[in-house]
């Protein structure tokens, strides 16, 4: 326990010597800038005198700067830096928004500020936190282990966990005098967040007093009586174990064995835990004492355990030798029961130095195999928490933080988010998914209601990617009824199988004819994008596996057909599909008027092929040859106005051509955008552009001021049908547009 509130750098008045105080860290850690630690104690103490006058009352535990020093003083028992500290004593003033954030950025700087905006982020978890009473989307402890997720998830840097865990371990040891009601809430966060989370960064004696300190709240009758069963204070138990090891070390020196001895007298929450697991009484509990020596070599362990077994009585049946049979997830350590001094009974452990670093930083590490189910571990998660743990052990020996974090931060990745519902439960999904992703994970039918979404306070369309920490409020309306184009994919409303299977699924329950004249809608639309017209379309239903045009536009409607697949289908319906093209563009462009691999010249040999610069086909559309006279074979679409009056006038020099399908190809083609106009429109249509990927040959604009409305063409390079299709969905899905479709020649 921090004794600032007790004994030391108090005044006659009861108030704190910051000079004294400040002399004492010095005597404990090495302080970079004595000044800035001393301004900061200073701040802190005038913003609490300030609240005081103000307010004029002072309730218990209301002094931000005593609780800062607190803080301060517990990261100096972990070794922490000089901005770690000012952070912390500065914290509480800036999360009771008695001064600014801003204002302490500038006078204490970038890292400070950037400290406590994080641990900041980490206390949004105390705001809507509420202890579970029942399940929660079918899985209680499930909510427990998707909340320490997201707080491992919201750290950058190891130093805003460890400002945080020092924070509740003050919370928690200031609740003694408060009202129930506040106390059992800080208890139940405590023991269910952030006591887990010391465990995983292996900071064991903040883990326990945490556990303990809880545990006598949240069960206190439980807890009083092993206390009175214990029979003896902490300290006293802690001073048994240091005479153990005495002996334990003189023995071990004199049979020639260098062996490094620790021991800990167990907690009372680690005791009742052991005594609800087994259902045993409190006197056949044999580690509430335990000690661990690690010794070189594997014999030295075997002749280790001869020497405790020599010194004191061991007990029968409490013997397990996982060297010889280890644990399945590789864990190895000889574990004994002995009676020792007093007639005291302890636990030893006995291992070796590998042994011993595998148990704590491998696959097999102490924290690992006993406080996570493996079924729900993730392992984006599990880098993170190893991440942490190595930054902190480096951190010991080096002193110094600087550069570690940013050269590891870059190997961590997390492959799910975790994201609040209104009511503080955690719902986990995968990584870029979206509101109607969360709607239909919390309940579908919020899912088919769903209208809009409320992001932390403010609208965010459906498609905007949800990200860890986001606290979710679903809109709805009260007749329920799934948009057709959240089945777009082009359009990325949706981003999991569980979503996309439930719209399908509501759209395949809906009335049939309602269904036929959805799907002709879609599909005719889809059709007037890309120019594709006199499409026979009941061999067209055909071509896609369905009996009639009707059972086609039915599939459609329901969103058991795609009308992009429809599309391509019916540009392919003479010669076989296309070869699939790659949708993301290569690097080195081609085009047809460079290759000979690209169109295919039926019964004429190889001739010299060009594209119609009159209707610039494209992969997957039906096209024809025109011979010409010394310029080889032009290639047009078979629905080109030119094309057509060839065909009629000199049929002769007309020719069979297919697609060869050459992966690396692209295609100019001319798209044609009517919109409202606006300031800023044409820079978003670029956006989108970019953002796909698609280079523009040339883009032509024309402002029609009577209607206020613009027409643009945009001549763009495309590999394939579907990049076109999802393209121009894209574009329609910006505000003002009218329309968007492929320009017809």
């Amino acid at each position: 326990m921090v004794k600032v509130r007790e004994d030391y750098a108090i005044t006659g008045d009861g108030h704190i010597d910051i000079e004294e105080w400040v002399r004492q860290i010095e005597s404990q850690t090495r302080l970079e800038d004595v000044d800035q630690f001393r301004r900061a104690c200073e701040k802190s103490a005038e913003i609490d005198l300030q609240a005081f006058r103000e307010d004029r009352l002072w309730a218990p535990g209301a002094s931000s700067f005593r609780t800062g020093i607190e803080m301060a003083q517990i990261l100096v028992e972990l070794h922490l830096d000089q901005a770690s500290l000012v952070a912390a004593i500065l914290y509480r003033a800036v999360r009771e928004e008695r001064v600014p954030l801003a204002e302490i950025r500038a006078e204490f700087g970038d890292e400070v500020a950037n400290l406590i905006d994080g641990v900041q982020q980490m206390a949004a978890i105390s705001a809507i936190h509420h202890p579970l009473k029942g399940n929660v989307l079918g899985q209680n402890q499930g909510q427990l282990d998707n909340v320490r997720k997201m707080l491992v998830t919201l750290i950058d840097d190891v130093r805003v966990a460890l400002i945080k865990l020092a924070e509740r371990t003050c919370a928690i040891r200031a609740v003694k005098d408060v009202v129930p009601e506040k106390r059992m809430k800080v208890a139940r966060e405590v023991f269910d967040i952030y006591a887990p989370l010391a465990q995983r960064l292996g900071i064991g004696h903040i883990k326990w007093e945490l556990e303990d300190l809880s545990f006598r709240y949240l069960h206190e009758t439980a807890y009083k009586k092993i206390a009175k069963l214990l029979d003896e204070k902490r300290l006293d138990r802690d001073g048994y174990i240091k005479r153990v090891l005495d002996t334990l070390g003189t023995e071990l020196a004199r049979a020639g064995i260098e062996g490094a001895l620790t021991g800990r007298a167990k907690h009372i929450y680690s005791i009742w835990r052991k005594m609800r697991r087994k259902g045993i009484e409190f006197s056949q509990v044999y580690d509430v004492r335990a000690v661990r020596i690690l010794v070189p070599e594997v014999r030295d362990c075997y002749a280790a355990l001869g020497i405790v077994h020599g010194i004191w009585r061991h007990i029968p049946n409490e013997f397990d030798d996982y060297i010889a049979s280890p644990k399945e997830n590789g864990y190895q350590s000889l574990h004994t029961a002995v009676v020792g001094p007093e007639g005291k009974v302890m636990e030893v452990q006995i291992r070796t130095h590998k042994m011993h670093e595998e148990a704590e930083l491998g696959v097999c590490a102490h924290w690992l195999y006993k406080g996570m189910d493996k079924s729900n571990r993730s392992t984006g998660y599990d880098a993170k928490i190893n991440w942490l743990r190595q930054v902190l052990e480096w951190q010991e020996d080096l002193g110094d933080l600087s550069g570690l974090v940013d050269q590891l931060k870059g190997d961590v990745t997390s492959d799910r988010v975790y994201v609040f519902t209104p009511e503080g439960h955690v719902v986990d999904l995968p990584q870029g998914a979206t509101p109607v992703d969360f709607a239909y994970r919390v309940h579908t039918e919020i899912g088919h209601a769903c209208r809009g979404a409320r992001l932390n306070g403010r609208i965010v369309p459906l498609t905007y990617p949800l990200k860890t920490g986001d606290q979710v409020f679903i809109l709805t309306s009260n007749n329920p009824a799934p948009s057709r184009d959240w089945l777009n994919p082009s359009l990325g409303y949706i981003q999991t199988s569980r979503a996309r299977a439930k719209v399908t699924h509501w759209f395949k329950e809906q009335n049939r004819e309602q269904n036929i004249s959805d799907g002709r809608a879609i599909l005719e639309d889809e059709f007037r994008r890309l120019s594709i017209y006199d499409v026979d379309l009941n061999e067209l239903a055909v071509k896609v596996n369905y009996r009639n045009a009707d059972d086609m536009f039915a599939a459609v409607g329901a969103g058991d057909l795609k009308p992009t697949h429809v599309a391509n289908i019916a540009q392919q319906m003479i010669e076989p599909p296309a070869t699939r093209m790659d949708l993301k563009l290569s690097s080195q462009r081609h085009t047809p008027y460079d290759t000979e691999s690209d169109i295919r010249i039926h019964g004429v040999g190889k001739l010299k092929t060009q594209v119609a610069k009159c209707c610039k086909p494209l992969p997957g559309d039906l096209i024809g040859g025109y011979i010409t006279v010394g310029r080889g074979v032009t290639v047009h679409r078979q629905d080109c106005l030119t094309f057509l009056h060839l065909r009629e006038y000199e049929p002769n020099r007309i020719i069979e051509v297919s697609w060869g399908g050459t992966p690396e190809a692209v295609y100019p083609v001319d798209i044609e955008i009517d919109a409202y106009d606006r300031s800023g429109l044409l820079r978003d249509i670029t956006q989108v552009l970019s953002s796909s990927r698609t280079n523009v040959l040339a883009l032509n604009t024309i402002s029609n001021p009577d209607d206020n409305t613009a027409t643009m063409t945009v001549n763009v390079e495309i590999s394939s049908l579907e990049q076109l299709a999802r393209l121009l969905a894209q574009i329609r899905n910006l505000p003002n547009i009218i329309d968007v479709r492929r320009k017809r020649r």
